[in-house]
């Protein structure tokens, strides 16, 4: 079998293309190669990550329509999930189910960098809560581009009701 056609961007999890660094808050130091995106995959996303020692990955939080797979591939990690924390080792394996159950945080709170695969369904909008910060973040998952990521704080929600008015029928065609 020829393999060629599927090796589209030829990413490699020895030699990643870190093409997501995350340094913008203190503490949450992460480096993430979007694999599935680099192979341009349209309903399945697979990242590897490296974690520096001392570092967060990202906030808690969980997912109301991607399902995802942990893959620890060197290191250990504290793992945060609604039942509270424990630890993670090289091998392990662990599923984030959609909604709170699914709910999740990665710490590297070791003195060694950690490197792990996160595989996730993709294809449809998804929408994620933070619940230590009250925050709700809509997202578009595409293939080439990062598409609509935006994020709200719970506390500003509003009724259905508010701000909606009956509109006013201009000029129709008869039916």
């Amino acid at each position: 079998m020829n393999i060629q056609p599927f090796l589209m961007a030829n990413p490699n999890i020895y030699a990643p293309d870190y093409d997501e660094p995350r340094e913008a808050i203190d503490g949450f130091t992460a480096y993430r190669a979007r694999l599935g995106r680099q192979l341009g995959a349209e309903r399945i996303g697979v990242s590897q990550w490296l974690l520096p020692a001392g570092q967060a990955a990202y906030p808690y939080h969980f997912h109301l329509t991607e399902e995802e797979v942990l893959v620890v591939l060197e290191g250990a990690l504290a793992l945060r999930t609604p039942d509270g924390w424990a630890r993670v080792r090289s091998g392990d394996v662990v599923r984030f189910p959609r909604g709170e159950e699914g709910a999740h945080q990665l710490v590297n709170d070791t003195g060694d960098d950690a490197r792990f695969l996160v595989v996730s369904t993709h294809g449809a909008p998804d929408v994620v809560l933070y619940p230590d910060e009250g925050k709700i973040g809509p997202a578009e998952r595409r293939t080439h581009d990062d598409g609509m990521k935006m994020y709200f704080k719970v506390a500003d929600q509003v009724p259905y009701e508010d701000g909606v008015e009956r509109p006013e029928v201009g000029d129709v065609d008869p039916a």
